[in-house]
């Protein structure tokens, strides 16, 4: 009840412009707590730089790029498209679409035994796992390191031979050997590899030219090297073991294609009036699946609610969906709110997990606080959340931002979501105090 006055007093006495960000705002302001807290991660070796964008199923509403390529002090400005390695993002822009045309197709079914597409499993613990059980990692299966020489045959071999360390059913279990499978899953029941399927049945007729699994050499130059590793090689070791192609990892994309897979989803499985994935795949694969008594959420390949959720901050709804990736990328997508934000960051400190996630969270409250759909109940009880991480960046604003030269690239809104203005901006004393005014703005509100 006391909530509900809250509410209601808010409601009364605060104008909506002010509780959440009107159309009219400039993008600066709009989006100037996401600058400072990818910037503050910069200052703060959690990363080299990071693209964020945040859309609706007609477009780009706001994107910001800070830092450079890699920790090179003469390296390119990141952008829209500069192209990162997207680690386990290759699970659900890949390998989890690519099973699902393969389902409509009738080329396979959900109930499929491992053991009709694996005769490797054949009398094995698992030979009765099925691609459900895959898909929301409910197999039982459990990784391993892969040998130098490692083959997928082998591969799938050792998978087959495990024991029963987890029981196949309803216990969650996140493991990248389950995608694997998938991955190779969809070379068999389709004839093609798991590249040339993805690349023929989905970013061709998606027109996202610049994601890909094995990045030609003219791309390098454009593309994020993670840590430890050249840019255009996958930083997973097990899929370069098998060859830089797997369901898990390998995939490599920008914020600017991946926005445009995130349309096709909001829209149902159709973009620019191109039908790209049916109606009846999306709503399966987004459709809550519980798991482990209820404790933990999954869509088919996709994470709606677990240990690994935190790109869906404090705002989005239950029904939306997303999933992370370990070099530093993420995406979240809510049909409810009609509203993505994509994160793809070139991460350096492996160890801070928790800052690294809290980075994640705060950025998706933001980008709903601001974006998403105003007197929404959920958004009006949070805003005391909105509130405390803008004081916390204005501290972090007073301590770090001054003595930071970064480029950032800012995305004016207009009337049409596809239609964008790009201003280019370098911090300086000037530029922190001017973002500081506008978080103070915000905090007064």
């Amino acid at each position: 009840m006391r909530l509900f006055f809250y509410i209601i007093f808010l409601c009364l006495f605060f104008p909506t412009s002010i509780l959440f960000a009107s159309d009219e705002a400039p993008v600066f302001d709009r989006t100037a707590s996401i600058d400072l807290l990818v910037d503050w991660a910069i200052s703060n070796k959690l990363i080299s730089g990071g693209v964020v964008v945040i859309g609706n199923h007609a477009g780009i509403l706001s994107s910001t790029a800070h830092g450079r390529l890699s920790g090179r002090p003469d390296a390119p400005l990141l952008n829209q498209q500069s192209i990162f390695d997207l680690a386990s993002l290759t699970k659900v822009i890949a390998t989890t679409p690519a099973v699902m045309k393969l389902l409509d197709e009738g080329k396979i079914t959900l109930s499929d035994p491992l053991s009709r597409w694996f005769p490797e499993f054949k009398g094995s613990d698992r030979e009765n796992v099925t691609i459900l059980n895959l898909l929301t990692h409910t197999s039982g299966l459990t990784d391993f390191d892969m040998g130098t020489e490692q083959t997928m045959k082998t591969a799938i071999f050792k998978a087959a031979a495990e024991k029963n360390r987890h029981r196949t059913g309803n216990s969650f279990n996140y493991a990248d050997i389950n995608f694997i499978l998938l991955g190779e899953l969809v070379h068999r029941a389709s004839g093609k590899t798991l590249d040339v399927y993805c690349r023929d049945e989905l970013f061709e007729p998606l027109v996202t030219p610049e994601t890909m699994f094995l990045p030609t050499l003219n791309l390098t130059a454009r593309i994020a090297p993670t840590l430890g590793i050249d840019s255009g090689t996958v930083q997973d070791r097990n899929a370069r073991r098998l060859g830089s192609v797997a369901g898990h990892a390998g995939l490599f994309s920008s914020a600017q294609d991946l926005s445009r897979f995130a349309r096709l989803l909001l829209a149902g499985g159709a973009i620019d009036g191109r039908r790209i994935l049916s109606e009846r795949a999306v709503e399966q694969m987004t459709s809550p699946f519980l798991c482990s008594n209820g404790s933990v959420v999954r869509g088919l390949g996709w994470d709606k609610s677990s240990p690994f959720s935190a790109p869906k901050g404090k705002l989005f709804s239950d029904a939306s969906f997303g999933h992370t990736g370990y070099s530093g990328a993420s995406i979240w997508i809510d049909p409810g709110q009609d509203l993505f934000v994509i994160m793809l960051t070139n991460r350096l400190n492996y160890r801070d997990i928790r800052r690294f996630n809290q980075l994640r969270s705060d950025i998706s409250t933001l980008a709903v606080a601001e974006f998403g759909k105003p007197c929404d109940i959920q958004q009006l009880a949070a805003v005391p959340i909105i509130t405390n991480i803008s004081s916390n960046l204005q501290h972090k604003a007073k301590r770090n931002i001054p003595a930071v030269s970064r480029g950032i690239t800012l995305v004016a809104a207009s009337s049409e979501a596809n239609s964008k203005t790009y201003r280019h901006y370098h911090y300086s004393k000037k530029t922190g105090k001017r973002l500081r005014r506008s978080l103070h703005q915000h905090q007064r509100a």
